[in-house]
């Protein structure tokens, strides 16, 4: 029981950290394409709503780890709560693979970039992101092979769903899409190679050349970084999880459910808090905007206060509250 609700407290924990984080980074991303007209932009976004959701998922396996005595959960229920929770995941690793295809075709094919990534592509694109997540989420309801035969109340991932259904999952899915990742990010490197080697060509050439500079920008490379980062830290994540549950669809005899439940499925998870740290710190327009927000809501909350002392400071408190509003309408002017 005291372990249950250990588990409870930091899935709780957890839960609300991706919920705020992603929030957060959604509010960013959001104020950017508004600003900007930024279509690629829309994938970061869709990452931060999918794991923004699959926090809302998890929290809602809190109260019944949290209930003391432990209250059963209806099996069908459980098992609506973890297709939710996969189909959520599911969403926020495709849209991974989608931010890392989208940014090896800006360097591979950098001319016709924006006319086969326009607004039309990037929403079919993401119509079918999320009709996959679906289909991969609630596959385990209509196939029997990939239910458990024996539920006992207790709700968690491997009580409805069996260790099959993420051994095909793996198969399917993960282990080829690092094949892929892997593939671009080498090609990456190669026309990184190249980019550089034209940059110092260019610098030998002289002013002649400049006119004839490669298309493609560094802030493509850099994005390109990030993107690493974020496939690196979904690996790192997900592979013990996955790994794990193979070799316990292959030792029948091994209890590993227990380290899959509380332990290593929590790690994968984690996943979604990671990706708004990282693009808060490496993605340098995020951490402009975050900075901008902090900003707006700092001078919001001492105009509020100085508001609030002039209501009680009588004429002179009023005076200076207009002085102070009025400076700051300069400065941002001035900015």
């Amino acid at each position: 029981m005291e372990s249950s609700v250990s588990f409870g407290v930091i899935l709780a924990v957890l839960a609300s950290l991706i919920i705020v984080a992603n929030a957060l980074v959604a509010m960013a991303v959001l104020s950017l394409i508004l600003k900007n007209d930024s279509i690629s932009l829309c994938f970061t976004l869709n990452l931060a709503v999918a794991d923004a959701l699959l926090g809302l998922a998890i929290s809602g396996l809190v109260t019944d780890q949290l209930s003391s005595p432990a209250r059963p959960t209806e099996k069908t229920l459980c098992r609506l709560r973890m297709a939710f929770v996969t189909s959520s995941a599911a969403a926020s690793v495709l849209t991974v693979m989608l931010i890392a295809f989208d940014r090896y075709l800006a360097i591979k094919q950098p001319l016709r970039y924006f006319q086969i990534m326009n607004g039309f592509m990037v929403g079919a694109c993401l119509a079918g992101l999320w009709l996959v997540s679906n289909l991969i989420g609630f596959l385990p309801l209509g196939i029997h092979g990939f239910q458990q035969t024996t539920y006992k109340g207790s709700c968690s991932f491997f009580a409805v769903f069996h260790p099959r259904f993420v051994l095909t999952l793996s198969c399917v899915g993960f282990f080829p899409a690092l094949l892929l990742f892997v593939f671009f990010y080498c090609d990456i490197l190669k026309i990184a190679s190249t980019h550089s080697q034209q940059i110092r060509n260019t610098e030998h050439a002289g002013a002649l050349a400049r006119a004839h500079r490669p298309p493609r920008t560094p802030s493509d490379f850099k994005a390109v970084r990030t993107v690493a980062i974020l496939i690196g830290s979904f690996t790192l994540s997900w592979s013990p999880f996955l790994i794990t549950s193979i070799v316990q669809v292959a030792c029948q005899e091994c209890h590993l459910y227990l380290v899959l439940e509380q332990y290593l499925w929590l790690l994968g998870v984690g996943n979604s808090l990671l990706n708004p740290l990282i693009y808060a710190y490496w993605q340098k327009e995020v951490r402009q905007q975050f900075s901008q927000m902090a900003l707006a809501m700092k001078k919001w909350l001492a105009a509020s206060l100085l508001l609030l002392s002039a209501r009680d400071g009588g004429p002179e408190g009023r005076r200076e509250s207009v002085r102070y509003i009025t400076t700051m309408s300069h400065s941002e002017l001035e900015g």
